[in-house]
């Protein structure tokens, strides 16, 4: 009998081991703060201590006396405690005799938000801005949310308005407004900064000259100052966009990008204010777009005031899915420096392709520019870090659950670069995804977060093969969504692709060697010799280094012809296979977010292979060349897609059709009126 009933025990123990997962319902809308305890109850389970000896963004988590404690310089980094310790708890990292003692890498770690003050946001695709410019009142709900995300992950700043600046944003009517956002941010810890426009004097108060040695110009900006900060005491200081893409600046008056920093930085020295000056600079007659930000800021390295910055983006074009880190990074020794990342996904799908960018950032700051000699990363080389936010008003604030891995792995990166793209997707996947009932830890550990890991770190790397694989960029039309390497529309010539991809009969790639531009010549030694050299030039960067022949050999000893097509239809197949994967994680997700990401996964399928069909079949059409056998063939003719354009929506978004396919209009020829 005693052996009956272990019997009946043993088929009992089995039974509910096999017990169907039960998804747990979810939408996103919680972001990864959806699988820890809410704030204010892991708050009231710790015993807390501010003490002002201590750094003020310092925590220390640890157990005393079987009491939890948590200790800081300030109440900003006592959140960030509470939030780390709430992080812990679902990685299961909290357990008896916690003793974690965190400070931030960076003291700067700051969002820009590219919105305009009619309420659309450039390179947006989460909707509409999320601050509302344009309603009576702020949206309250929505901002203290998004300061619990970004405290969560240890962002301290918020530049609420686009570089390419509206000067109304400094009138008294919308520094009122600004002052009552940054009431709110303030409860965060996140600092409140905006962009400006350099002619705002001229437009705003009839000033006449934007020069800034003109004392007229100082004393506007001096006063603009005071004015501000009464409204807003601790107000950040500002980003600005000068002399950039016909933008205005101190160069139009003979001056330079330090004449321009210092005189702002001057009249926010007294507040504690900084100046945030973007690198971002490119002129259409220079012979290479990748050679201007050190032509113009290295002549310039030790003239900028203290309080300056000098914002530089990760790479030396404009956050391509693949860019070598900027030279300027190796190359400026005094002068500040802040990289500026893209979290939105301007050139990787919008909202509607995975793509994580963990990979992206760990690859570029964990980079060696060799400034002091070995070890010198571009993560060390740098003082602050920014990144261009992805944020709207879509409920889940970002138009895609998966585009919400880049927000989390920014800010994590900025708190602690040194931490792997690989564990930060691994963190973001527990908290995102709630554990279904009837599952054990070990088993969702097995059958869901590693196979969706897993796809994340190959997302990236599957878009650059689909769209610009061997070192190709800037392939794309006007939206940035999608392949026209034939265009030649752009009134300037580093606007076209051809001005990149230099492809003709010959051959292919854009000549930055020194018998070309001389790019390679930007980057300290050994870097400048091993990118000169086709030899040893990395093949993931060939053709942003160098024009090579159709017939080139590469390492795989198949020809650079054969590698581009393969690596095309290779993208092709990743994206078939997150298809895949992703349909066998059915069991184990909230059927809302499984849907989302099988819509999009199958958007991303769908233009991956109308990436290779425009690219592939553009460049045979100037070789000639046969496709290799073991890759498939062309769907659409090139012929038909060169005389296309694609159809986008009001907030500049594809528009699909039926089976999700881009919906692609008929170009109509331009007639003169007689």
């Amino acid at each position: 009998m005693r052996y009956f009933f272990l019997s009946l025990l043993a088929v009992a123990l089995a039974v509910a081991g096999c017990t169907t997962p039960e998804p747990i319902e979810q939408d996103g809308t919680d972001l990864w703060l959806a699988a820890g305890r809410p704030y204010e109850e892991v708050f009231a389970s710790v015993e807390t201590n501010i003490d002002p000896a201590l750094p003020p963004e310092y925590y220390h988590i640890y157990d005393e006396s079987g009491v939890r404690h948590i200790e800081s310089g300030s109440p900003a980094g006592l959140r960030y405690g509470v939030y780390a310790l709430q992080r812990a708890e679902v990685l299961g990292q909290a357990g008896p005799g916690m003793n974690v003692a965190e400070s931030p890498y960076y003291d700067l770690r700051i969002l820009n938000h590219w919105d305009n003050l009619d309420d659309s946001v450039e390179r947006g695709y989460a909707g509409k801005s999320m601050w509302e410019w344009t309603s009576a009142d702020v949206p309250e709900a929505r901002i203290r949310h998004y300061g619990e995300l970004c405290a969560s992950v240890g962002l301290n700043g918020s530049v609420l308005n686009n570089v390419n600046s509206n000067p109304l944003i400094l009138d008294s009517e919308h520094i009122e407004r600004v002052a009552q956002i940054a009431d709110i941010l303030r409860e965060y810890g996140i600092r409140t900064y905006l962009s400006i426009k350099w002619d705002t004097p001229i437009v705003l108060s009839g000033v006449k000259s934007g020069d800034p040695l003109d004392p007229a110009v100082r004393k506007w900006w001096k006063d603009k100052a005071a004015e501000i900060y009464a409204a807003i005491p601790d107000f950040g200081g500002f980003l600005v966009k000068a002399n950039s893409e016909g933008q205005t600046g101190p160069q139009d008056y003979g001056r330079t990008h330090a004449d321009g920093a210092n005189m702002l930085a001057e009249a926010m020295a007294p507040y504690g204010g900084i100046i945030m000056w973007r690198a971002f600079v490119y002129a259409p007659t220079s012979p290479d777009r990748a050679n201007q930000a050190v032509e113009e800021f290295l002549p310039l390295d030790g003239k900028f005031a203290d309080n300056v910055i000098v914002q530089i983006k990760n790479g030396p074009v404009d956050f391509q899915p693949r860019e070598p880190f900027s030279p300027l990074f190796g190359k400026l020794k005094d002068t500040r420096m802040m990289i500026e990342c893209q979290i939105t996904q301007e050139y990787l799908g919008f909202s509607h392709h995975m793509a994580y960018h963990g990979t992206t950032w760990e690859e570029c700051l964990q980079s060696d520019t060799y400034s002091y000699g070995e070890e010198s990363t571009v993560a060390k080389m740098v003082t602050a870090i920014a990144g261009v936010a992805n944020t709207g008003q879509d409920a889940n604030f970002c138009g895609y659950v998966m585009a919400q891995a880049n927000w989390y792995a920014f800010g994590r990166l900025a708190w602690n670069p040194d931490l792997t793209a690989e564990e930060i997707a691994d963190e973001w996947i527990r908290q995102t995804f709630l554990k279904p009932n009837g599952m054990s830890a070990s088993s969702f550990e097995v059958k869901f977060v590693n196979p969706l890991r897993d796809m994340l770190m190959d997302s990236r790397e599957a878009v650059v093969n689909y769209e610009m694989p061997i070192g190709l960029h800037h392939l794309f039309g006007g939206t940035h969504y999608g392949p026209i390497p034939w265009d030649r529309m752009p009134p300037r010539p580093d606007w076209q692709p051809r001005y990149y991809h230099q492809a003709d009969t010959a051959g292919i790639g854009f000549n930055r060697t020194r018998t070309g531009s001389d790019n390679v010549d930007q980057y300290n030694e050994p870097l400048a010799s091993l990118f000169n050299n086709l030899e040893t030039c990395p093949e993931n960067l060939l053709l942003w280094f160098h024009h090579v022949p159709w017939d080139y050999k590469m390492s795989s000893g198949r020809t650079v012809w054969e590698e581009i097509c393969l690596h095309y239809d290779t993208g092709i197949s990743q994206v078939e296979g997150f298809r895949e994967t992703w349909e066998s994680l059915k069991p184990y997700v909230a059927p809302a977010l499984f849907e989302e990401v099988r819509t999009k996964l199958l958007i991303q399928r769908n233009d991956a292979e109308w990436w290779r069909d425009a690219c592939v079949g553009y460049f045979q059409k100037l070789n000639g060349l046969p496709l290799p056998a073991d890759v498939r063939p062309l769907r659409i003719p090139v012929d038909t897609l060169m005389g296309k354009l694609l159809r986008s929506d009001q907030l500049g978004m594809p528009v699909f059709d039926d089976d999700y396919r881009v919906v692609l209009d008929k170009i109509r020829p331009f007639r003169r009126r007689q």
